[in-house]
């Protein structure tokens, strides 16, 4: 499957703006942890990928 230049940007874009927090629990040991911030940036990129929330008007 091949991403094209919009999707792969706006995936992108959430990535970089994920929180602190997000960022830290995905690098945790806890699996629960990791588990939930897993689903949060899956929930974060679906929502932009429906949406468009993450992608800067310049896009």
């Amino acid at each position: 499957m091949k991403m094209d230049e919009k999707t792969n940007a706006t995936i992108l874009r959430v990535i970089e703006r994920a929180p602190q927090w997000l960022r830290h629990d995905l690098e945790s040991k806890d699996a629960a942890a990791r588990g939930r911030a897993e689903e949060t940036l899956a929930a974060m990129i679906s929502d932009a990928l429906a949406n468009g929330t993450a992608v800067s008007a310049e896009d």
